[in-house]
């Protein structure tokens, strides 16, 4: 099906642009979101005629993305979340946690705008990328510990999944010598 795009969307064209796409694809998400008209005469005279509004109009939401881009590029916010000794999480974190801690913030996003292939999964820094407008792309870090204090100590860059971090245990330090004694019988026989 060809339409007119009212917009630009990632990895199919600009605004204004007749492209062929599948009809489904059209029919339930393109069409239904008025991200665009079907390629006809009529519509394709409509789009000339709205094309300095839509134009304002997308100018505007860049603008306001840009500014909200501005001030959360390079951010890091902390999840606090309970996990295993080696640091495997005992749920996730998916794009809707992500969303829960920027509004903790004072941010508002929709789950949509956070591109999060794989939800994840264990603690320590982890980059997010985040498409606030079409053409506005930030990324964010996203602190995953099991409590706060762990969380600034990863941010200083301390590694949480060793036995030091843990236990408190430098691991180059630890000897076999320390847990077993050297002379004991190994066959269990007393000679």
């Amino acid at each position: 099906m060809q339409v007119i795009l009212l917009e630009r969307i990632a990895k199919l064209g600009q605004m204004g642009e007749v492209v062929k796409v599948r009809d489904g694809f059209a029919r339930n998400y393109l069409l239904p979101t008025g991200k665009a008209l079907r390629a006809n005469a009529a519509n394709k005279a409509r789009f000339d005629a709205e094309r300095s509004t839509l134009e304002a109009r997308n100018l505007e939401r860049k603008s306001e993305a840009q500014t909200v881009a501005d001030v959360l590029n390079g951010k890091s916010f902390i999840v606090v979340r309970s996990a295993g000794e080696t640091g495997q999480l005992y749920g996730s974190v998916a794009a809707r946690d992500i969303i829960e801690a920027l509004a903790a913030e004072g941010f508002t996003v929709s789950r949509n705008q956070v591109e999060l292939n794989n939800p994840i999964k264990t603690i320590g820094l982890h980059n997010v990328t985040m498409h606030l407008h079409a053409e506005v792309e930030i990324a964010i870090e996203i602190n995953v510990a099991r409590s706060a204090e762990e969380a600034e100590r990863q941010a200083k860059g301390e590694s949480l999944t060793s036995a030091d971090a843990i236990y408190g245990v430098d691991e180059d330090a630890l000897r076999p010598e320390d847990f077993f004694d050297p002379d004991a019988d190994r066959d269990g026989d007393d000679e």
